[in-house]
C-alpha cells in the first residue's frame, strides 16, 4: 500500500484498510526491532520535531524511530523557533519545508498542524493537538491486537473526559475499524455532536456500536478493555477542581472491572497517570504489563508513520 508524502493529522484522513496496514507494518518493526534489526528507509532525511507542549514518549518515540532508521532528527522546542510568535505559522512551514524531509508537531490548535502540512509541502505528523492524537491510537490499537488477537467486535469504554483528544481520536479509529466503543462520561463531557455523527457513519460501514452513557453498570458490562486518562488536560489546569468532582464517579478502580462481569478486562491507559484520581494504584500495577507494552508501541507505530510515508522501502 503507498502512503508516500501523506500526512498525518488525524485517522479521519485515513482507510480501515491504510489503518490496518499502519498497524501490520508497526508489527513487522517491532519484530525486527526485537532480533536486532533495524532498517535505513529514512537514510539522508532530515525530520523536524516541533515541541509546543513537553512530551516523554512522543519525544522519544519519533527521535529513536527516526534514527532506527537512519534519519536525523533534530528537537525544536517551543523557546527555539518562533512558530506563530514572531513568525507566522505558514512562513515557519515554508522555512521548515525547505530544509527538512517530514516535520512532527506537538502542541495546542490543531490548525496550526494543519497548516504546516499546508504549506511546508513535505509530510506533516501530528505528535498531539488539542483535537487529535492520532499517534497514540494506533499504539492503542496495536497493543489490543497482541492482547485479543483482533480488533473487530472487541468492546472498548473510554472512561472519564469524553471530549478530550484522546476520548475524540478513540471514537473515531474505534468507529472506523469495528471496535464497539462506549464514552462513560458526564454528559457534559461528551464529544462534540458534530464528530459523533461523523463517526456514527464510520460505525454504520464498520459494524462497530456507539454507546454514550453517563451510567458507570451500562457503561462497562462487557467491557473487554477499560480506557482512561487524565481528568485534566494540559493548558486547562484552571479546571482542576470541577473536572476532579464531576468525574469522581469514573474513576477506573477495582469495583468498576467488578461490574464488567469478565475476568478477561484489561484496562489502558495513554500515560502520564494521576494515581488515585482517574485510575487507582492497585489496579494501575495490575495492568502495569499492558499498560508499558502500550507505551512502548509508541516508539514502534511512529516509526511505522515514519517508514509508510517517508521512508524510501516501505
Amino acid at each position: 500500500m503507498d502512503l508516500k508524502g501523506r500526512n498525518f493529522l488525524t485517522l479521519k484522513d485515513f482507510t480501515p484498510d491504510e489503518i490496518e496496514y499502519l498497524l501490520e507494518l508497526a508489527a513487522k518493526l517491532k519484530a525486527d526491532k526485537k532480533k536486532g534489526i533495524t532498517g535505513n528507509s529514512l537514510k539522508g532525511k532530515n525530520i523536524a520535531l516541533i515541541f509546543e507542549k513537553p512530551s516523554t514518549r512522543t519525544r522519544c518515540a519519533f527521535t529513536i524511530g527516526c534514527i532506527d532508521e537512519g534519519g536525523h532528527p533534530e528537537y525544536l522546542g517551543k523557546d527555539d523557533i518562533q512558530l506563530g510568535h514572531k513568525e507566522s505559522v505558514e512562513d515557519t512551514a515554508r522555512v521548515l519545508g525547505r530544509m527538512f524531509d517530514g516535520i512532527e508537531f506537538r502542541g495546542f490548535k490543531h490548525e496550526n498542524v494543519e497548516k504546516l502540512a499546508k504549506y511546508s509541502g513535505v509530510p506533516v505528523w501530528n505528535g498531539l493537538t488539542d483535537d487529535y492524537h492520532p499517534t497514540q491510537i494506533l499504539a492503542d490499537f496495536l497493543t489490543l491486537k497482541e492482547q485479543f488477537g483482533k480488533l473487530k467486535g472487541l468492546n472498548f469504554v473510554f472512561a472519564g473526559d469524553g471530549r478530550n483528544n484522546m476520548g475524540n481520536s478513540l471514537m473515531i479509529g474505534c468507529s472506523k475499524m469495528g471496535v464497539n466503543f462506549t464514552c462513560l462520561a458526564p454528559k457534559s463531557l461528551w464529544p462534540k455532536e458534530e464528530l459523533i455523527e461523523l463517526c456514527k457513519g464510520y460505525a454504520e460501514e464498520s459494524g462497530a456500536k456507539l454507546t454514550f452513557t453517563e451510567d458507570v453498570d451500562e457503561g462497562v458490562k462487557g467491557a473487554d478493555c477499560i480506557y482512561t486518562d487524565v481528568w485534566v488536560s494540559m493548558g486547562e489546569e484552571e479546571k482542576s477542581a470541577e473536572r476532579m468532582a464531576i468525574l469522581r464517579p469514573y474513576q477506573v478502580n477495582k469495583e468498576m472491572l467488578a461490574k464488567t462481569g469478565k475476568d478477561s478486562t484489561i484496562v489502558m491507559h495513554c500515560l502520564p497517570a494521576v494515581k488515585g484520581n482517574e485510575i487507582t494504584e492497585d489496579v494501575f500495577e495490575e495492568n502495569a504489563d499492558v499498560i508499558f507494552d502500550e507505551a512502548e508501541n509508541r516508539m514502534h507505530t511512529i516509526k511505522a508513520v515514519m517508514v509508510a510515508t517517508l521512508g524510501e522501502q516501505a
